[in-house]
């Protein structure tokens, strides 16, 4: 049950879906998912670190920043179905068709530029 609590108290956030959905695109640069988001850095970390004790996404730290995805394969089936589902379900809302836009031309901005602006706003 506690694997379960921590998937649902994962999800109970407009703003942690809204990371998951942009992972779905593969790795990205935690100073991009702040500039997607536009949230404090130290709000998105807390949000990213809820996500990854559900085992919704894995982390691997890259000199001074954390890089997120998505499992490849996920530990548990629950968790995998879990992934499954709402990236399904959420296909087409407006707010996640909007935050992959946005997402697209934030890629395309420099990543050691876009980490220099997030230490600035620490």
């Amino acid at each position: 049950m506690k694997e379960y609590l921590a998937i649902t108290k994962a999800l109970s956030d407009a703003t942690r879906v809204r990371l998951l959905c942009a992972l779905r695109g593969g790795e990205l640069c935690v100073c991009q998912l702040i500039e997607l988001v536009r949230l404090a850095p130290s709000t998105v970390s807390k949000h990213l670190s809820v996500l990854y004790q559900a085992g919704l996404v894995e982390s691997r730290k890259r000199g001074r920043w954390v890089h997120y995805s998505i499992p490849v394969e996920p530990t548990d089936h629950f968790c995998a179905a879990v992934l499954e589902s709402t990236f399904k379900e959420l296909e087409g809302d407006p707010v996640i068709v909007g935050d992959e836009e946005r997402l697209e031309k934030i890629k395309n901005i420099d990543v050691e530029e876009l980490c220099q602006r997030t230490d600035e706003k620490d």
